[in-house]
């Protein structure tokens, strides 16, 4: 039994008259995963979100991929680890290639050591979710605001139920804001807080190829890709680079850094709409760039869509009073180092390890052990992840020349592996010895 499920089977003393509460703003796996900590500590928590229903068998969202310690975690709350190994499949090396003419000329790096297990979005949260209380979870419900008590002794927090306007008030110990990049919450606290635009977008997509595994494309792909199924393989060219990994089902997830002016988007989305005008001069454009096999994968796929890339400088502060951000609100952060949900688990066990350790009468205390934990892990992590991917676009940074992946030395190529990325498999335990 490793220290999270330890960690996991303990329960704190609690008074006995009432379990301290926390509503958690934001029902993404940031949200799931505070849920499962904090009910694991003790406390009982309910849960707003603004989609009406959950995610469940949905193809919302991509391909990522999570960490030994993550897994873990994740394992420790569901109490069956081996229900992460049927939505997983196995990452164990980090390949990074160089492309030229549409031909892979090169390997930059090769980490064998990488040991990551990828897993779609939907499947990871519906695993996830499917083991909290249904009833802790109030759909539909947009965040309006928040008032903490004069006595600092609760949090009052108001929501709008969506399908009829109604406004309700939810009263706990804490809040909890897992409401992502574009976090209202936070903004509360850093209102002159800006989302950095990275310089570049991201075209991904999911292949599904289920009854298509002797089909000429998944042949040729697998030529290509000889490790595919259990490595991580990004291409470099000049100024862009690409993604490709297998998730479980028969899926590939590809993804297609391109650099452009910041969209111009119309809600508070990292997620842009696509015309099928611009899907043809993807196709197009890719045709001149990366090899036939990648190509054909994004051909084949149904419904590409577009990210754009933010994040944003570190944050000073975590919690004030009665409140604490987690995952993306807390640290918004680019995707090259596999951190955004590896962050959020994280910062879900150590919040609840912190609640537990501390108990509501000293919840103060809590929150700010929390916050020394958690905060120069992620600033760390947010400008490191920064770093690669300026590095992979062709992006100036002032400690180096710009990479040209055909020509560059091992020392350039360093920086270009996961693992290379601060904390890379920080036990947040540690702290506790």
């Amino acid at each position: 039994m490793n220290n999270w499920q330890e960690l996991s089977s303990e329960r704190g003393e609690m008074n006995p008259r009432k379990k301290p509460k926390a509503v958690i703003v934001g029902g993404s796996i940031a949200g799931v995963s505070c849920a499962h900590a904090l009910m694991l500590a003790g406390w009982e928590v309910v849960v707003l979100e603004k989609s009406h229903r959950p995610p469940e068998g949905s193809p919302t969202g991509a391909g990522l991929g999570l960490n030994v310690l993550s897994l873990d975690i994740v394992g420790s709350w569901l109490g069956q680890p081996e229900a992460l190994l049927s939505i997983t499949k196995p990452m164990v090396s980090d390949q990074n290639q160089a492309v030229e003419g549409r031909k892979i000329v090169r390997t930059l790096t090769s980490d064998e050591t990488f040991n990551h297990r990828s897993a779609h979005w939907s499947d990871l949260h519906h695993l996830l979710y499917r083991a909290l209380p249904p009833e802790i979870f109030l759909w539909g419900h947009l965040f309006l605001s928040f008032s903490v008590s004069d006595e600092k002794e609760s949090v009052s927090v108001e929501a709008k139920l969506l399908q009829s306007d109604k406004t309700i008030k939810v009263v706990g110990d804490l809040l909890v804001a897992a409401d992502g990049c574009f976090s209202s919450i936070r903004q509360v606290f850093y209102p002159d807080l800006k989302l950095r635009y990275s310089g570049y977008c991201a075209w991904r997509g999911v292949f599904e190829f289920s009854g298509m595994e002797d089909s000429e494309i998944i042949r040729n792909v697998r030529e290509a890709y000889p490790k595919l199924g259990k490595s991580l393989y990004l291409g470099l060219v000049p100024g862009s680079h690409n993604v490709l990994f297998e998730i479980p089902n028969k899926r590939l997830n590809w993804i297609w850094y391109v650099n452009q002016p910041e969209p111009k988007v119309q809600s508070n989305s990292s997620t842009m709409k696509v015309t099928d005008e611009m899907v043809r001069e993807l196709l197009q454009e890719a045709e001149t760039v990366w090899p036939s096999q990648f190509v054909s994968i994004m051909k084949a796929t149904k419904t590409p869509f577009l990210n754009i890339i933010y994040d944003c400088d570190p944050v000073k502060q975590l919690h004030w009073d009665n409140v604490v951000l987690i995952g993306d609100a807390a640290h918004p952060v680019t995707p090259h180092c596999s951190r955004s949900t590896n962050m959020s688990v994280l910062d879900a066990a150590v919040l609840g390890k912190c609640l537990k350790k501390w108990g509501r009468e000293n919840l103060q205390s809590a929150l700010e052990e929390y916050q020394s934990i958690r905060l120069p892990v992620a600033a760390e992590q947010v400008l490191y992840s920064r770093r690669v991917g300026r590095i992979k676009q062709g992006l100036m940074l002032p400690d180096r020349s710009i990479l040209d992946p055909a020509k560059a030395t091992p020392e350039e190529c360093w920086e270009l592996q996961q693992s290379t990325v601060p904390f890379f498999g920080h036990n947040p335990l540690q702290a506790y010895n």
